[in-house]
């Protein structure tokens, strides 16, 4: 038997880090490739780890809960050294000198430093074997359970296949274009995202300069709100010094960015030696040595927080992504909201009437599908709504697809799963998508592409309770549409009062790229194909 050891796999474009949710195995426990053996959750959804290999779990090297940085090892498998992990029976040099690495030192083969392009590097050389030898899987292909099923139907060594998913995923499209001899080649090392044949290299000056104060690194920990502050201010993230450090590796804070970006490298560089030597100090203390009215602030607010009792609930995962997100959009776009509401009643007889029918297939109709589509014809009709801002090269990014984000309320907060091309879906495809994309959503098992790309966003706060609300904007996006209740309420009909059926609605432009009066103006669309939703049966 040999040790090996597996590596958090890159969860997604951006993420450093996630949270080890829960081991759904336990060390002396026999495993099967792509067999799951783990649940980590990131700042956007719940990630299954499966397997890369069939053996025994030696070590699970953290405890549930853990805050682990990706490429860190998480276990340690014993496994048969004649082939188990996917090595050819024939011993070829190649193999023999993998074989000796792998039975080096443990402490060698656990080395947190080892980089995500030693990975990469290790997977193109397998990749690379000569015709007719099989390629030797590194066991760190980054692909869900499913897609590695249809790599072995297939007949694909996963191993070769290049993955085009966030982080360098494998996809089920992936494996069918590299079975069906379409792959265009391997990457030229120069142009590979770990750095290629320079990978060994670059992980050595790496820790050199982590060493020396400096940051002359090829990958940086970051949470996401640092990685785009570091864009807006046009900042190699790389090269900013790191004044913190997250289990052995350096990590980029805000305050290091916005110091490199006012003092150049050396100012950043001495003020990141500075954090680094000084002890740990509370909120307080660190407000006391400004002296004055800085320590008053302070000792009147935020230290009182600090030792206010109660229950102290981590403040990480998907609820900061969403409190990040929220605070971009809302101190980035400025908020103009629109409030409408119009005669429901015959959008409820339709929807009656199409929900029996529906239910005979298996669907369940709302009213979420209709108002898609009716957001989605007026979207044609008024581009500026389905649009995003190009700060950076400052343009205006007319969406050519009508990408439509559905905001879920879960246990973990506020999800937005996207239905692609809704424009071009029937009401009961569109049903059938958006109830899997809640499903799945509510029970953390969405993947994180599928809550990417949204050009319009809409939310439904009429299923919880409300009339209006002014729902901030999904950002990059420009508006977002907020359902209200549809209830009986007193209307003018010819000038008599009449108990109709009505809907209320909330919209949150952009003002940035779109006025009043357009808001307004989409509005009164989408309400007109609702007032006579038969129109919608045509589009």
């Amino acid at each position: 038997m040999v040790e090996r050891t597996f590596e958090l796999p890159d969860l997604g474009e951006g993420i450093a880090e996630g949270e080890l949710v829960s081991w759904l195995v336990e060390e002396g426990e026999s495993v099967v490739e792509d067999q799951v053996i783990a649940e980590v959750e990131t700042d956007k959804a719940l990630v299954e780890i499966p397997s890369p290999q069939e053996g025994t779990i030696a070590k699970l090297h953290y405890d549930e809960g853990a805050i682990v940085p990706v490429d860190e090892v998480i276990v340690t498998f014993d496994v048969a050294d004649d082939g188990a992990a996917g090595e050819p029976a024939a011993s070829t040099p190649e193999d023999e000198s993998a074989a000796a690495s792998d039975t080096d030192d443990a402490s060698t083969a656990a080395d947190p430093g080892e980089s995500a392009a030693d990975s990469t590097a290790d997977a193109d050389s397998g990749a690379a074997a000569g015709e007719g030898e099989a390629a030797v899987p590194s066991g760190r292909v980054f692909a869900p359970p499913s897609t590695r099923k249809l790599a072995r139907e297939l007949g694909v060594d996963i191993g070769a296949v290049e993955g085009t998913g966030p982080g360098g995923r494998v996809t089920d499209a992936d494996v069918e274009a590299h079975a069906g001899g379409v792959t265009e080649g391997e990457p030229d090392a120069a142009e590979s995202p770990a750095g290629g044949s320079d990978a060994t290299a670059t992980a050595a000056t790496a820790t050199t300069a982590v060493e020396n104060g400096t940051a002359a690194r090829d990958r940086t920990l970051a949470m996401p709100a640092t990685r785009r502050l570091a864009e807006e201010l046009g900042v190699d993230l790389d090269a900013v010094p790191a004044s913190e450090e997250r289990e052995g590796e350096p990590f980029v804070t805000p305050e290091d960015v916005q110091r490199f970006a006012e003092g150049g490298a050396a100012a950043a560089e001495t003020a990141s030696e500075v954090d680094a030597s000084a002890e740990p100090a509370s909120t307080s203390a660190s407000a006391d040595s400004t002296g004055g009215e800085a320590s008053e602030a302070t000792a009147a607010g935020e230290g009182d927080l600090a030792d206010r009792p109660g229950e102290r609930v981590p403040y990480r995962g998907v609820r900061r992504t969403i409190g990040e997100q929220m605070a971009q959009s809302k101190y980035t776009a400025p908020h103009v909201s629109h409030h409408d509401e119009f005669d429901a009643t015959e959008l409820v007889e339709l929807r009656r009437e199409l929900a029996e029918i529906a239910e005979e297939e298996g669907v369940k109709l709302t009213y979420l599908p209709l108002v898609v589509k009716a957001v989605t014809t007026a979207l044609e009709e008024f581009p500026y709504l389905n649009s995003s801002l190009d700060e950076e090269n400052e343009e205006i990014v007319l969406h050519d697809e009508y990408n439509i984000g559905i905001a879920v309320a879960t246990d973990a907060g506020l999800m937005v799963p996207v239905v692609k091309n809704a424009d071009q879906k029937g009401l009961k495809q569109l049903a059938d998508e958006i109830q899997d994309l809640a499903d799945r959503a509510r029970n953390r098992k969405i993947k994180p592409e599928e809550m990417q790309g949204g050009t319009f966003t809409i939310t439904n706060i009429g299923v919880i309770g409300g009339e209006f609300s002014s729902p901030i904007i999904n950002h990059p996006e420009a508006a977002i549409f907020a359902m209200g209740p549809i209830k009986e309420r007193p209307w003018v009909v010819d000038s008599e009062v009449l108990a109709r059926k009505t809907m209320r609605f909330s919209m949150s432009v952009d003002h940035r790229l779109v006025d009043g009066a357009d808001a307004a103006q989409f509005s009164n669309r989408v309400k007109e194909l609702l007032v006579e939703p038969s129109r919608l049966l045509l589009e």
